[in-house]
């Protein structure tokens, strides 16, 4: 639980051991907790509590701080649910200072014919609801969420009217109530309000971090309507699966977090312990200290750039991270771009250091790329070839192609193919807005 967070103190020294993840982290005066708060990248935020320039409430605050904790999680979503339950369990006295003497942001189910979710800066204790949750400090967070939840599984926030509400048309109040009401056999108003209802259990279980029980749940659904030849309703469901996987990704309970601090460090432990259980079947690999993913992007052939991003010990290092502009100009091969690439990080093996593993975003034809240059220097290198999830190993003068489930080691491939094709996307799209505003 959180009596075994290690509190850190509050220097320069030991921020910069933070890892740059998304999390919560709180600040501690003694053994009392002060402040609770979260962000996409948690070394650069607590970094920027040192900075001179703070207002007076946040200087207070600063003064008063002697350590720290975080808690690194697995997503924004995660990070936003994970603050307010920690803002509730802890009492923490200047998540309401600072907000210049609002009151904090609640989400709360009533307890209607058809439960509303709705948001409230104070909770009504002699108003029932079926469920509330908060406090939360950012409104714009919670704002975001519901609207991301609400595109996955739509409720309502009025009671029935004469006319369906203008969210019904599309599809963000679905079934409307005012809709279900009007319905006239019992059978097509039971199934409608079972449906409503279910969508308000999802939305219960999802912001009560629950997110296994959401996606088991929807797995069930799709099976039951594949058995039953609903292809259609399985279908809408697959898409609702897909959107809470992507947004949530990887799965993870709100809640192991609180028990186990140190979680998402247990997680990349056993990614990469996976990750090396597969591959030791058909390379040598020693161990998986520093990944290194490379990726290209281009347009049509122009402006062509390649970028290479680093994990070590499954997290991400910006200081080691590369952008390439490959000098060959237009060229629509990605294939040709990538020998360029690797040839150019085989000219820095001294100066940059050796990768205990490279992976590249595609399949065979990319992965022979940087094969053919690093032939001489045994470090193994795979690609993954999006479409099918399948890692592409080159053995000797053999290819290799593995289809990966749903496993730690995919999880740990997907997300440094995407940030590799992020960073790599980011100087392609600076090169041409360069061009664009020259020829303007």
């Amino acid at each position: 639980m959180l009596k075994d967070l290690k509190k850190i103190k509050f220097s320069k020294k030991y921020i910069a051991s933070i890892p740059e993840e998304n999390g919560v982290y709180i600040f501690f005066s003694g053994k009392k907790p002060l402040y609770v708060g979260k962000s996409v990248n948690l070394r650069n935020r607590v970094k920027s509590y040192k900075n001179i320039n703070l207002s007076r409430k946040t200087f207070k605050m600063i003064s008063e701080t002697s350590h720290f904790s975080f808690i690194p999680v697995t997503s924004e979503i995660e990070a936003l649910l994970l603050e307010a339950k920690l803002v509730k369990l802890l009492n923490t006295p200047y998540n309401i200072q600072l907000k210049d003497d609002k009151h904090p942001l609640y989400i709360r189910i009533t307890n209607d014919k058809y439960p509303l979710v709705l948001t409230s800066r104070k909770i009504n204790e002699k108003v029932s609801n079926l469920e509330y949750f908060g406090p939360f400090p950012s409104s714009t967070s919670v704002k975001k969420t519901l609207s991301i939840i609400r595109k996955i599984f739509p409720f309502s926030q009025h009671l029935p009217t004469k006319r369906a509400c203008i969210y019904s048309q599309i599809g963000l109040c679905n079934p409307c109530p005012s809709e279900i009401e009007k319905l006239k056999t019992p059978i097509e108003y039971k199934r409608a309000k079972k449906e409503y209802d279910k969508n308000i259990k999802m939305v219960v279980k999802f912001l009560n971090g629950d997110i296994k029980f959401v996606q088991n749940s929807l797995k069930k659904d799709i099976k039951n309507y594949s058995k039953n030849e609903q292809f259609e309703r399985a279908s809408v469901t697959l898409k609702k699966l897909n959107a809470v996987q992507y947004i949530t990704s990887p799965k993870t309970s709100v809640s192991f977090f609180l028990d186990n601090p140190n979680l998402l460090e247990d997680i990349k432990n056993e990614e990469l312990k996976n990750l090396k259980l597969i591959l030791s079947k058909y390379l040598i690999i020693k161990n998986l200290k520093r990944i290194e993913c490379f990726d290209v992007a281009h347009l049509s052939g122009s402006f062509p750039t390649a970028s290479m991003v680093t994990f070590i010990n499954g997290v991400s290092e910006k200081k080691y991270y590369r952008h390439f502009k490959i000098r060959k100009g237009k060229i629509n091969n990605d294939t040709k771009a990538l020998t360029e690439v690797a040839k150019r990080r085989l000219n820095h093996i001294k100066d940059w250091g050796i990768p205990d593993l490279i992976i590249v975003d595609g399949g065979r034809g990319q992965v022979n790329s940087f094969s053919s240059v690093f032939n001489k220097i045994n470090i193994p290198i795979i690609g993954l070839a999006k479409e099918t999830d399948s890692i592409i190993i080159k053995n000797e003068s053999k290819f290799i192609s593995i289809k990966l489930k749903q496993c730690p080691a995919l999880n740990l491939i997907q997300r440094l193919i995407d940030e590799s094709h992020r960073f790599a996307r980011r100087l392609h799209h600076k090169l041409i807005n360069k061009e664009l505003f020259k020829n303007a």
